[in-house]
């Protein structure tokens, strides 16, 4: 009886209405183009993404090292984040994570949202109602999603990017937003990004996991602007220098 009490109690914290459902002027959708990855070389997860909303950053990303990491976009339901790293740190995987969340989810026809587990597998989601071009992509240890981009192109070169670079976790991140963002993105514009990495023991003073946390939140170039950041704290590797330059 006490199990189902609380699995119901959770599906209806999941599903309950948010201010997002029918965002007004100062709720926008969150369209979004983002990555959720792992590397297993680190013990790291990491998720980068970038939008023409303000502060992307304080919305989409969510991880725990050790656990996984989440993105949640497009009329994001914010409590995919939170109940979702509950549920991986259960020892769910991301596929049955995502089925979990949006099953519990009236509206998960407008939802996007990306998982990385605690072993690296991947998993998206796109619903049926997000704004095209929309669609997700996946790879070893990694998933690449977004709604309102220029076309599938996007994500395409997000993926082959992230494949391809060479170097920490939050570079090969960097490099895929780099990609999205020079094949066109989101098509309404820039506004900001932000890439979140997590690791064991890797914050500050080793309180933490919270290794890399770094946003722009409102700025004409917002990714350029973000690996500007990332290179005060983590030397950009030679063979990405020329990038964006």
């Amino acid at each position: 009886m006490r199990w189902c009490i609380t699995t119901c109690l959770l599906a209806f914290i999941i599903a309950r209405p948010t201010r997002a459902e029918n965002p007004s002027e100062n709720d926008p959708v969150v369209s979004t183009f983002s990555i959720v990855a792992y590397d297993p070389a680190s013990e790291s997860w990491g998720i980068g993404v970038a939008s023409k909303f303000l502060g992307v950053g304080s919305v989409v990303p969510w991880a725990k090292a050790d656990v996984g990491a989440i993105a949640t976009q497009s009329y994001a339901n914010t409590t995919y984040g939170p109940h979702g790293l509950e549920l991986l740190n259960q020892g769910k995987y991301a596929e049955d994570v995502i089925k979990t969340l949006t099953e519990a989810d009236d509206l998960r026809e407008r939802r996007q949202v990306g998982i990385v587990d605690s072993e690296g597998n991947p998993a998206t989601y796109t619903g049926k109602d997000c704004h095209p071009w929309a669609g997700g992509k996946t790879g070893k240890h990694y998933t690449c999603q977004g709604n309102i981009l220029a076309g599938p192109e996007v994500v395409d070169d997000m993926a082959q990017a992230y494949e391809t670079t060479k170097g920490p976790l939050a570079w090969r991140i960097m490099a895929a937003l780099e990609a999205a963002d020079a094949a066109g993105g989101d098509v309404r514009g820039r506004q900001s990004a932000a890439i979140y990495v997590v690791k064991k023991g890797a914050g500050y003073g080793g309180y933490n996991d919270r290794m890399i946390d770094f946003r722009v939140d409102d700025h004409e170039t917002p990714i350029p602007e973000l690996a500007r950041i990332l290179a005060l704290r983590i030397k950009r590797p030679v063979h990405l220098e020329e990038v964006n330059q």
